[in-house]
């Protein structure tokens, strides 16, 4: 969850620079958008391997999901960073609110990481 964290963090720093030399209608640097999409590609498969490990070890370790609101948080969080993802390749002239929808998700995913992280310190618990 560390680097997702990380990644999320790292996101918000490229996105928010993209945004400033677009609203200063200057040239970003030619690297910053590869980044920014680079960062987000690896953190989809970051949480995409962590809800892949969760549901193995929970059904390997109870038999059954559903033990917390663990799983709804991190179903949740899934399916914004993979609406964030797929806003982020519609951003554009011929969708022009997908920019607002892919900074609104993102703001949304702040609070469901913050959700994911605080159900996840009960799993621990259970675990240990």
């Amino acid at each position: 969850m560390g680097l997702v964290l990380t990644a999320y963090v790292a996101l918000a720093a490229t996105g928010m620079s993209i945004a400033l030399a677009r609203k200063a209608k200057r040239p970003r640097p030619r690297w910053l958008r590869p980044l920014h999409y680079g960062i987000g590609g690896t953190m989809v498969a970051l949480v995409l391997l962590l809800l892949s490990i969760g549901v193995v070890g929970t059904l390997g370790h109870f038999g059954t999901l559903g033990h917390s609101l663990h799983l709804a948080a991190g179903l949740t969080a899934v399916v914004l960073v993979l609406v964030s993802a797929g806003s982020a390749t519609q951003i554009g002239p011929k969708h022009p609110r997908a920019r607002s929808l892919h900074v609104g998700i993102n703001i949304l995913l702040l609070l469901g990481f913050t959700w994911v992280g605080l159900t996840g310190w009960t799993v621990v618990q259970k675990y240990l």
